[in-house]
């Protein structure tokens, strides 16, 4: 069985198929609505059960984020990413960074995109400073501009495609809030797979 599966799989890719329908590639069934990226992003990423804020300035950024850490009482602060450090220091971050990711409360990347009709942060292994501080820490807060924002899936890869060209990171990964399972009797379950709290801290820019 498991032969005649690998014999139709080599002889479809010696005989690839061309698309039936290649008009259907270049069009999109998704259409903008009439209000701002920021909005539909944050109305898609908190339905998700996504944690939302708006900043007007990085410096606002760190200040509500030092709100944050005051309110959930986290002070292992885990960023792998030296330009994010410096953002942080340039406006009186008052924690220590945390070298160990294992045993962090939270951990702070960039991203590469947002997609607003889905709610979705597109993340990869240049933008989050490795592959694992968004998934690997019980919260992930990922830190991202106006100008990031795209409408669809495919906005967002075009963007990839332009800034990167042939040489795209090791690791591209889309994450649309916190994880979630329902594989247990049917019961959504948050936090087993990866972070159980998702933060975006919107920038204008």
């Amino acid at each position: 069985m498991k032969e005649n599966i690998l014999k139709k799989i080599r002889q479809a890719l010696v005989t690839p198929v061309a698309m039936p329908f290649p008009e259907t590639d270049k069009e999109t069934v998704f259409h903008p609505p009439g209000q701002e990226l920021d909005i539909t992003f944050a109305e898609s990423f908190t339905r998700l059960q996504g944690n939302f804020s708006f900043c007007f300035t990085p410096e606002e950024m760190v200040s509500q984020m030092q709100v944050l850490a005051e309110r959930k009482q986290w002070n292992k602060w885990f960023c792998n990413q030296p330009a994010l450090k410096q953002m942080f220091g340039r406006y009186n971050w008052p924690y220590q960074w945390h070298n160990q990711l294992s045993d962090c409360h939270a951990s702070i990347t960039t991203c590469e995109a947002l997609v607003a009709r889905t709610g979705t942060m597109i993340l990869s292994s240049t933008a989050s400073g490795g592959r694992t501080p968004s998934v690997y820490a019980p919260a992930h807060i990922c830190v991202a501009f106006t100008s990031q924002l795209v409408y669809d899936v495919r906005d967002g890869l075009e963007k990839l495609q332009a800034k990167y060209g042939e040489n795209l990171p090791s690791l591209i990964s889309f994450a649309s809030g916190p994880s979630r399972t329902a594989d247990i009797e049917k019961t959504l379950v948050t936090g087993v797979h990866g972070p159980k709290e998702v933060y975006c801290f919107l920038i204008e820019d």
